[in-house]
């Protein structure tokens, strides 16, 4: 079994392969000071350019751990998540957190399909 790491940061690889999977470590928003909606939109693009480095896109996402500060701003959140996915949704947790630390209000962590 191969591994292949990409867009290495001083802590991680932001993907990382293996097994026909591509799994993408925690990603937040550049700008931590705008809305739930526009951090989420944020990240869910800076994820496409990642899945698009590694060989795939977001119609292949299989699974998504989302981490949130504040659960009463998810509508925000699930707004620019189904306008961003479309038909092609993955299964998906949600979870409440203290603090993701800069402001950032969500994190999102994927899984998807290499192809």
């Amino acid at each position: 079994m191969s591994i292949t790491r990409s867009i290495r940061t001083p802590i991680m690889h932001r993907a990382v392969e293996a097994n026909g999977f591509v799994f993408v470590g925690g990603t937040i928003a550049d700008d931590t000071s705008v809305s739930m909606g526009d951090q989420t939109r944020n990240i869910l693009g800076k994820i496409a350019g990642y899945l698009k480095e590694a060989g795939t896109d977001q119609t292949r996402i299989v699974s998504a751990s989302i981490f949130v500060t504040d659960l009463s701003r998810k509508k925000e959140m699930d707004a620019a998540w189904t306008g961003f996915f479309g038909d092609n949704l993955p299964a998906r947790a949600t979870v409440g957190v203290a603090d993701l630390g800069g402001g950032a209000l969500i994190e999102v962590v994927v899984t998807a399909l290499k192809g």
